[in-house]
């Protein structure tokens, strides 16, 4: 997740405070190593007292990371574990990574592709510039998303991509390029659907504000209700994380456009929200396809599913329930078909739940990427206490 939308007085010293002060190392190809296993501190920390387990939570260890920040996980359904540690305020060396049984991280699905530097810069295509979501599709193969804008400001050209991988060759099987007409230099790919069914992915556009739908057949792409008030934050709102507004280095506040997305188990509806917003919408995934309908015919389609917490990442059940990473109370909630809102597991170490993946056999899968103690909305200085997790548990009754 992750892309401000900000008043238009701002827009410029934003972008000029987050190139000098917090993407350094993300501003450009760089050869400048990060600590891609996540043994210590990051330097610019101011280390308080970490946050421990309650003594009733669900929540399981499955592995942690002190650095980099760990934002998407996808599991496979032989038990798999990958991550994805975009280019934001680090470097890592390993972006998109296999979670080995010990905890460590390989890159995946070698070496090359995790390489970006001034070497390859003419290969934006070949390489993870800044992957942003890891998701497993029915039939188990693997797809990153790479928005390819490290430090979030700006697309490198030729970069933004859709790439399917199949676990079990560890191979390349589609490399999907995402023209600028569909994803400008502004935009950010934010997280991606799959439907194996009828062979489309549905992705969230983050910094224009927008949903774009991939026929995976004809690796052709269209970006659809570009800046509908139903994929732009919410202005009037003043989100916060651990009770404290989200401020960047130009003393503007969080806003953040369409993020979380679900699609439902019988691949009818697709589901999204913009992060700073309460609101929910849905829509036919049938409508979606249809090339032949216009924004203002697709929007005449949109549901308003009403109120519900501020969320990162989502997923669905197969009775519809609507899982939830409620960042503003650490705290993982559920929306039922009726529109009923659970609570489900309340942990301080769900410090910013971010990503979601969800087995076959029932497991909840959970990332927590602690963005709001990152420098990026800390004046510059990283705030993080406890190392980045993925946790699991089974799903409730």
């Amino acid at each position: 997740m992750l892309y401000p939308t900000l008043p238009k007085p701002a827009a410029t010293a934003l972008a000029g405070a987050l190139a000098g002060l917090l993407f350094t190392a993300c501003s450009s190809p760089s050869t400048t190593p990060d600590n891609a296993s996540g043994s210590t501190a990051s330097t610019d920390s101011a280390t308080t007292e970490a946050p421990t387990a309650p003594a009733n939570s669900p929540l399981q260890v499955v592995a942690q990371f002190r650095e980099p920040q760990i934002v998407g996980v996808a599991v496979t359904p032989d038990g798999r574990v990958f991550g994805d540690f975009p280019r934001w305020d680090n470097n890592p060396v390993n972006p998109v990574a296999e979670i080995m049984p010990d905890g460590s991280v390989k890159g995946y699905p070698d070496a090359n592709w995790n390489l970006w530097n001034e070497s390859v810069r003419n290969e934006p295509q070949k390489h993870w510039i800044c992957p942003q979501s890891v998701y497993t599709d029915k039939t188990g193969m693997l797809w990153v998303l790479d928005p390819a804008s490290p430090g979030i400001k700006g697309t490198v050209p030729g970069g933004p991509k859709l790439v399917k991988i199949d676990p079990k060759t560890d191979k390349v099987m589609q490399n999907i390029s995402i023209p600028e007409s569909v994803a400008s230099r502004k935009s950010y790919l934010n997280d991606v659907r799959v439907d194996t069914q009828n062979q489309y992915a549905y992705i969230t556009e983050s910094g224009v504000g927008s949903l774009v739908v991939v026929d995976l057949k004809s690796g052709k792409s269209r970006k659809l209700l570009a800046q509908h008030p139903t994929m732009m934050a919410d202005t009037t709102l003043n989100i916060k994380a651990d009770g404290h507004e989200l401020i960047d280095p130009s003393g503007n506040k969080a806003r953040f456009n369409a993020d979380g997305i679900a699609l439902s188990q019988d691949l009818q509806y697709l589901y999204w929200k913009p992060l700073t917003s309460y609101k929910l919408y849905r829509i036919k995934t049938e409508a979606l396809r249809n090339p032949a309908l216009s924004d203002a015919q697709l929007a005449q389609q949109i549901e308003d599913l009403g109120k519900v917490p501020a969320c990162d990442g989502m997923e669905l059940d197969a009775q519809n329930n609507l899982y939830m990473t409620t960042f503003e109370d650490h705290s993982i909630k559920r929306r039922t078909p009726a529109g009923k809102i659970e609570l489900v597991v309340q942990d301080p170490r769900l410090e910013w739940p971010d990503s979601f993946s969800l087995t076959a056999d029932g497991t909840l899968y959970v990332t927590n990427s602690a963005i709001h103690k990152t420098p990026t909305w800390n004046k510059g200085i990283g705030k993080q206490d406890q190392p980045y997790h993925i946790f699991k548990m089974s799903l409730p009754k």
